[in-house]
């Protein structure tokens, strides 16, 4: 399941009609928090983005999915890949392709911003 599913709109392109990197960029940053805070309640901050490669452009009217897994888990901090997927709205065809990778390191912190251990969510059921 995708952590986040986005419709890419027109307010969104480049003078070439496609999607800005930034803006893949900034819904990356949400799905690792999201899959950060799998492993953390509490504030989660981004300290890293290692190895973005964009292979493919996103298009105006694409559906973009993004797939989170957890690399590593340290004391303060959570290692996470984001694999960011795109089905072409216009196309006859309707295929996913891949578009994005990204790695992503998000830290634990306290109210001063500072480093704090990682508090495992309690499970419920």
């Amino acid at each position: 399941m995708p952590v986040i599913r986005q419709l890419t709109m027109p307010k969104d392109a480049n003078a070439l009609g496609t999607i800005f990197g930034g803006v893949i960029l900034a819904q990356i940053d949400q799905a690792a928090a999201i899959e950060a805070h799998r492993h953390h309640v509490g504030r989660v901050v981004t300290v890293a983005m290692d190895s973005i490669e964009f292979k493919q452009p996103v298009l105006i009217g694409d559906l973009v999915s993004y797939f989170t897994t957890t690399r590593k888990v340290g004391r303060t901090s959570v290692t996470i890949d984001v694999h960011v997927w795109a089905q072409r709205q216009f196309a006859e065809s309707g295929d996913f392709i891949p578009v994005t990778d990204a790695c992503v390191t998000m830290v634990a912190v306290d109210e001063d911003c500072k480093p704090i251990p990682l508090n495992r969510p309690q499970k419920q059921g």
